[in-house]
């Protein structure tokens, strides 16, 4: 292996298991450990097999067919290594080898803590003790494994004197592996980095083993700290999806592959990451785990390629290299997505309507772009669906001979669902209607029937829901037909016809967040559209003040 490849360990079914609430069954362990193979990761920790029973079947049966040499007969080049964690004592690794021998290339991972609060308050022992355990245990789990990882539990506040004679004695006993865990996430990038620097220097015996790096998230430096030690020489990373684990988690495993990917040509490290597929897995994790992915995760999370801002938008548009340092395809995420809210311009507002085949230009822009803030206002984001409705209510509808400007409606069990509305029509005048009625929207009608004045008849009503979501926009569909008698009306609506002409059918749609308010657009729309029929303004048909 060249020395320009940096090993993926992952600890997902072990580290991340701990995190409160993320136990996982052996089924889902395992579906996991197939995703992580199929991912590339080279090492799968398993599990801790000296647990429980039930973590010792998993990480036999993770060794059994993921670990295996050959899968449906089929021989594979190197399956990933499978690593169970141990305790430095001799049961622990005994459990670990127990459940990791049935796979091709197993490795035990055994660990003692070596900081000077941890050996005084939880192991209380001296310098020597702990030394001597970590020849005898090594020796052990050597013993039963050629492939052995050694770790030093709280490295980052070891003294570095101890640390060097600690790795020094896991080497001389065996250990191929050495993992310096930060595990407490104490150190900063800088401290880190440089104390991986002076173990290349000061460790007898390093270069016959890897060393490899564990940092946890506790001060957010956890993806920061990893990279500096593998800038100074370690070449094992130890990571999480979604970089779920202990208290604040682990680094997680999209941040320091994709660091890498991306940054190649400065730092000349590759991984054997499949990076199309981390959003599926990163998905897989979440579900099995039930921990939700925040929407700002770096990689992974949804907004990860998402953007809003107006500036940002119009720049994407011209160049997607101007705000984006990676393409969404090389992690399996979907296009980049424009999220239109209130802080979207209108450049990006007219690239999505033309992409959903609404294509304006000059004033029809900027009427379509007002409407578009007015509905921002009330929702925080925009779907597709939001914007066809919205667009099939307003920019395909005919002149507006009233236009809604105001409703309030009272309604409940007690008393009578009352609707007061105001509207302006074609000339300009305002009008205010008050009526009662079955429902608030029987009274919404029966108030806007009440200033309009033409006699029409309900034939339908419907209301659903376009988006997801407790803002969801609401569609209301309604369909009118005009009253054949008295014959006035009929000659008001289109004088040609006649009394016996038959009279037609008027359909409206309205959208709002307030499907009541809905319901007054899309019934003013079917009123608009008999009126534009008749090609007259609405003062000449009678309305009453």
């Amino acid at each position: 292996m060249s020395n320009n490849h940096v090993r993926i360990f992952d600890t997902t079914l072990r580290d991340g298991e701990q995190s409160p609430g993320a136990t996982m069954t052996s089924a889902e362990k395992l579906e996991v450990a197939k995703a992580l193979s199929r991912l590339g990761v080279d090492v799968i920790e398993a599990g801790f097999p000296a647990a429980s029973p039930d973590d010792l079947r998993a990480v036999q049966n993770i060794a059994e067919t993921v670990g295996a040499k050959l899968i449906d007969g089929r021989k594979r080049e190197e399956p990933p290594i499978i690593c169970g964690l141990a305790r430095a004592t001799e049961g622990d690794i005994r459990k670990a080898w127990e459940g990791v021998k049935p796979a091709a290339r197993p490795r035990i991972h055994t660990f003692i803590a070596t900081s000077p609060i941890h050996r005084e308050y939880k192991l209380r022992m001296s310098r020597e003790e702990v030394l001597a355990k970590i020849r005898e245990m090594v020796s052990f789990a050597k013993s039963l494994c050629d492939d052995i990882e050694f770790s030093p539990e709280d490295a980052g506040r070891t003294e570095m004197d101890f640390l060097y004679e600690a790795l020094a004695a896991a080497i001389e006993a065996g250990a191929t592996t050495l993992n310096i865990p930060d595990t407490v996430g104490y150190t900063l990038p800088h401290e880190f980095g440089e104390r991986i620097r002076l173990i290349h220097e000061n460790v007898p015996g390093i270069d016959k083993a890897i060393v490899s790096v564990h940092c946890h998230n506790d001060l957010g430096l956890a993806t920061a700290n990893s990279l500096a030690g593998i800038l100074n020489g370690a070449r094992q990373v130890e990571v999480a999806i979604n970089g779920i684990g202990e208290r604040a988690g682990n680094t997680a495993l999209e941040e320091i592959v994709m660091a890498l990917e991306t940054r190649k040509a400065l730092l000349g490290l590759e991984t054997g990451i499949d990076t199309p597929q981390l959003t599926r897995v990163s998905r897989l994790v979440s579900t099995v785990t039930g921990i939700p992915v925040q929407p700002n995760k770096a990689i992974v999370g949804a907004n990860a390629f998402a953007h809003e801002s107006g500036i940002h938008q119009d720049g994407m548009l011209k160049n997607q290299e101007t705000y984006e340092i990676m393409r969404p395809e090389t992690v399996g995420a979907e296009k980049t997505h424009l999220v239109l809210g209130k802080h979207s311009g209108k450049h990006a507002l007219q690239n999505r309507l033309a992409e959903l085949g609404y294509t304006l230009e000059g004033e029809a822009l900027a009427t379509a772009f007002e409407r578009f803030k007015d509905l921002a206002d009330k929702k925080k984001v925009i779907t597709d669906a939001d914007l066809i409705a919205l667009f099939k209510d307003g920019l395909t509808e005919p002149k507006e001979h009233f236009r809604l400007v105001d409703l309030q409606v009272v309604c409940g069990s007690m008393g009578l669902p009352t609707a007061t509305v105001r509207i302006v029509d074609d000339s300009g005048e305002t009008h205010l209607g008050v009526n009662v009625g079955t429902g608030p929207v029987d009274a919404v009608f029966k108030a806007i029937d009440g200033i309009v004045g033409l006699p029409c008849t309900l034939l339908e009503y419907s209301v659903s829901s376009v988006t997801r979501g407790i803002d969801a926009l609401g569609e209301v569909s309604v369909r009118i037909q005009p009253e054949q008698s008295p014959a006035s009306v009929q000659q008001r609506i289109n004088p040609q016809h006649g009394e016996s002409a038959r009279a037609p059918v008027y359909h409206g749609h309205g959208a709002e967040t307030d499907i009541i308010v809905a319901s007054a657009k899309a019934y003013l729309a079917a009123l608009n559209r008999l009126l534009s029929a008749s090609d007259r303004p609405a003062a000449a048909l009678g309305v009453e003040a």
